[in-house]
């Protein structure tokens, strides 16, 4: 395994670059699946609030390997418990990714990164499933 693997937030380029793919993966939510952006808090004109830009964007940096910030802010994720009062189906899984792979290729993260990247984060948005379907 390469070292590009083994810490996924360096080889990004730091939080300056996750925070630019969070950024740009929910402006994409907002453009391309409002009704994934609407489980979010949102803005008047259905962007996703600043706050839970900013959450999720604590919790991709700490996922990849940087700064636990969001660990020490809000405890640990309980990924499965926090997203369980919302039915997630394979349809919303799918909407999901895609968002994250356009704002991934807004973000020229590809090659060996993305390709790594993309199945970890399939696999934790299959994870979440809790709906047939």
């Amino acid at each position: 395994m390469s070292d590009v693997i083994v810490i996924p937030f360096e080889r990004l380029g730091g939080e300056a670059v996750v925070r630019a793919i969070a950024r740009d993966f929910y402006a994409v939510m907002a453009r391309d699946e409002p009704a994934l952006a609407r489980l979010h808090p949102c803005e008047p004109d259905g962007t996703v609030s600043a706050a839970s830009q900013d959450r999720f964007a604590l919790f991709f940096i700490g996922w990849l390997g940087g700064p636990q910030t969001y660990m020490e802010r809000h405890g640990h994720p309980r990924l499965r418990m926090r997203h369980a009062s919302v039915p997630i189906d394979t349809a919303m899984r799918d909407a999901w990714m895609r968002c994250m792979r356009k704002a991934f290729a807004m973000n020229r993260i590809e090659g060996e990164i993305g390709a790594f990247l993309d199945q970890k984060l399939a696999d934790l948005a299959d994870f979440l499933r809790n709906t047939r379907g």
